[in-house]
This record gives structure tokens, sequence and C-alpha cells, in this order.
């Protein structure tokens, strides 16, 4: 069966950065099942897959455009510490969660000062070109649930209410 949307797709992959540097990889865990087609993936990763049938390895590049996109300068901000008073443990790499004039978004404290700190709302990965090793483990049509549902369902179910 060939990967078209709302298939079910079980694989396993490497992603490196444009330096080749590892950034991840699912080959010593266990393998990532998605629904084709639904935002789970970046759209460069997501696009590549279609046409692809499980046997299949390959190996795509994806400009950050079709990744995290661009990283932009004016998500970097520094605000007073006591904009964050009620915040325990505010340290390098701390997630947070924002309001902006987009909604809430995660940012991510990169300095802290005695009186202030720097949060960054790009995602880390925003601005790098990825390059990803592929093997498609298996191929199926996603159930009527596992489509109600947005996830793939392990056999007997997802295990919660929904």
């Amino acid at each position: 069966m060939k990967i078209a949307k709302n298939s079910v797709v079980v694989i396993h992959y490497a992603v490196s950065d444009g330096e080749g540097t590892l950034i991840d990889s699912s080959y010593e865990d266990k393998p990532m099942a998605i629904i084709q087609g639904t935002g789970y993936l970046i759209p460069g990763l997501d696009d590549a897959l279609v046409d692809h049938e499980a046997g299949d390895k390959f190996e795509v590049a994806v400009p950050c455009e079709q990744a995290y996109g661009e990283r932009h300068d004016e998500y970097v901000q520094t605000v007073p510490k006591e904009v964050l008073a009620g915040v325990e443990d505010l340290a390098v790499g701390t997630q947070l969660r924002a309001t902006t004039d987009e909604g809430e978004q995660t940012v991510i404290v990169i300095d802290v000062q005695d009186e202030e700190i720097t949060v960054d709302g790009n995602h880390p990965l925003a601005g790098l070109d990825l390059n990803f090793d592929v093997e498609i483990i298996e191929v199926r049509a996603a159930t009527e649930e596992e489509l109600e549902h947005g996830h793939v369902h392990a056999e007997g179910g997802c295990g919660h209410d929904h």
C-alpha cells in the first residue's frame, strides 16, 4: 500500500542539521506512528512520505521554510524578572507559556540575569535546514476511530476517553 492522506504510517527516522549533527533518531527506540496529512509532521517530511510504501528507505532534505520556519529576532525578548515572580526554578532551558498577540505560545528561557530574563519564542529548530533518513516500517489505512480521534491507536484502542 502506498502512503496517501489518512494512511497510518510507522517510520524510523534520524534527523540532522545542515552540518550533519544528529538532532534526533528513533532507531534506538520505538518507531513513530502518525496519520499522514494531519499536520503532525513538518510539511517537508509529510510531503516526502507520499507514494512511499513499507520497506522503502530514503533521505530527504527539508529546507527551514518547510520545517520549523525562519528564525525571527523579534521573538526574542528581555523582560523584568518580576514579570515571572511566580515561576519557580527559572533557568536557561526552562519552557514557559506566554500570552502574545497571536495567543498562547511556548517560549524558552535563554538568559537569566539578576533583574531580567531573556526568552525566545522561536522553535529551537527554526532557521535550520534538516536532513532526514527515513525507513518506512508499516503502512495501512487509518480506522474511522483513529481519524475521528486524530491519532494512531495501539491494538485494542487508544486507552483513554475522548
